[in-house]
């Protein structure tokens, strides 16, 4: 039940207005929670904001410390109806050869044609054998009932005879029954026996490479016009027959690793940009982690990570650069030049040295490289389970729900006293009401007397 509130017309006063002030003083406590609150969840955002930064820094430096990343390479060829397309670790080295055929699917169409698709086509069974006849694979069952397309329908529904059936229309009124094989190349061939004459429209044939010239030159075949394996990590595509030799070459590929690295690069900054705009700690700075120093010390650890030496190298040999604004610049020409001319000097920057022996048999410890430190960094701070970010993230939320919590109690303490001052508020009136009532009565006593 909902107490209503006087509104003052015995006192004069606005009762319900001085109600609703008195329970802004009263709530000020709760008012205070609540903007603590707010606080206290923008900052978990801003700790799962850094977060995310981290957690895709650690994503590019895993993908620069990936063996494949350094064996990047990519595919030639000197004629354009042929395709090189390289996998991760494809093998450096060429192939010269000729293209003696390209892969065609074995096809042919029946000499009747027919007026109709949906009446009887008289057709008994059909066997299936080899191309040469002296082989059978199986048998189409017809009664010479089915119509055309329930002749088709019934071999493509055989799919144990490798055939695939269509009716085409060949003129007006006209309409014939195409039979072919379900896979391209010599395997598919086939022929067909029985009442019905078949003519092979196309040949299966396997597409052919012929390599070299000499008495040890040798060919490759594929049932389709893709080679794979020809050359180790590589495939090769072709589109029709060419006579004149052909050239493919699989080579390194230094603008696929720099752009890993420069990927790596840009997570790297994007990271100490957004650690930046969080703990902003200038006068009148709104950051949600302003100062915050687990968050800050984060963009030192990845500066040292970057500027470190590896080993007795400078990361500045392969283009690596910090700047006065606390950023990193990447010179790409400069590790491309330096992939090109010592690969394993810039593979040991970014990666590092396993651990080893010296000459005398002696221990030489790991030596991570730039991508490593970066990772390490990067894990221990945004780890699912074990990262800092994430357990500062998830203090404040625990924080956040006893907040809630304490709001919650303050509702409860609020509705109570609101209540309390209504009816202490309402009781007021009530008794000024029934002083008002006595004076009026006893006015009127007065001047009921006789006078003197």
């Amino acid at each position: 039940m909902t107490m209503s509130i006087s509104t003052g017309l015995v006192s004069g006063m606005d009762t319900g207005a001085l109600v609703s002030q008195l329970m802004q003083v009263e709530a000020a406590p709760q008012a205070a929670l609540k903007a603590k609150l707010t606080a206290t969840q923008t900052a978990a955002g801003a700790f799962r904001t850094v977060n995310t930064a981290l957690q895709a820094l650690m994503t590019a430096a895993e993908t620069a410390l990936k063996p494949e990343t350094w064996a990047s390479a990519k595919g030639t060829s000197s004629a354009g109806s042929v395709t090189a397309a390289t996998a991760p670790g494809a093998t450096p080295g060429s192939l010269t050869f000729t293209v003696a055929s390209v892969a065609a699917t074995h096809s042919t169409v029946s000499t009747t044609r027919w007026g109709s698709t949906t009446t009887a086509a008289n057709l008994s069974s059909i066997e299936v054998k080899s191309l040469d006849g002296t082989t059978s694979k199986g048998t189409i069952a017809l009664n010479g009932t089915e119509s055309l397309d329930q002749v088709a329908a019934k071999i493509n529904g055989s799919s144990n005879l490798g055939l695939k059936a269509a009716v085409v229309q060949t003129g007006t009124d006209e309409f014939a029954l195409q039979i072919s094989a379900a896979v391209s190349g010599k395997a598919g061939t086939f022929s067909l026996a029985g009442t019905e004459t078949f003519k092979a429209t196309t040949v299966g044939q396997n597409a052919e490479l012929k390599v070299g010239t000499t008495a040890a030159a040798y060919s490759v075949t594929s049932s389709t016009n893709v080679f794979q394996g020809v050359l180790a990590g590589t495939t090769i595509t072709v589109t029709r027959e060419e006579t004149t030799p052909v050239t493919v070459s699989v080579v390194s590929d230094p603008d696929a690793i720099t752009a890993k690295v420069s990927a790596l690069v840009d997570a790297v900054n994007s990271a100490l940009d957004t650690i930046k705009k969080q703990t902003n700690n200038t006068p009148g700075s709104t950051a949600a982690l302003r100062g915050e120093y687990a968050v800050t010390q984060i963009s030192g650890q990845l500066l040292e990570a970057l500027s470190k030496a590896v080993g007795e190298d400078s990361p500045a040999r392969i283009g690596f650069e910090l700047t006065r604004d606390g950023k990193l610049a990447f010179t790409k020409d400069t590790f491309t030049a330096a992939l090109k001319d010592n690969p394993a000097l810039a593979q040991k920057l970014m990666v590092g040295t396993p651990e080893g022996k010296d000459a005398d048999g002696n221990i030489l410890a790991a030596v991570p490289g730039i991508a490593e430190r970066l990772r390490g960094v990067a894990k221990a701070t945004s780890d699912a389970t074990t990262g800092t970010l994430n357990s500062l993230a998830k203090g404040q939320d625990s924080m956040a729900r006893d907040i809630q919590d304490r709001i919650a109690a303050w509702d409860v303490r609020l509705a109570k006293r609101k209540a309390a001052l209504t009816r202490q508020f309402t009781a007021m009136e009530t008794a000024l009401s029934s002083l008002q009532n006595q004076s009026t009565w006893l006015a009127g006593q007065l001047k009921s007397l006789p006078s003197s």
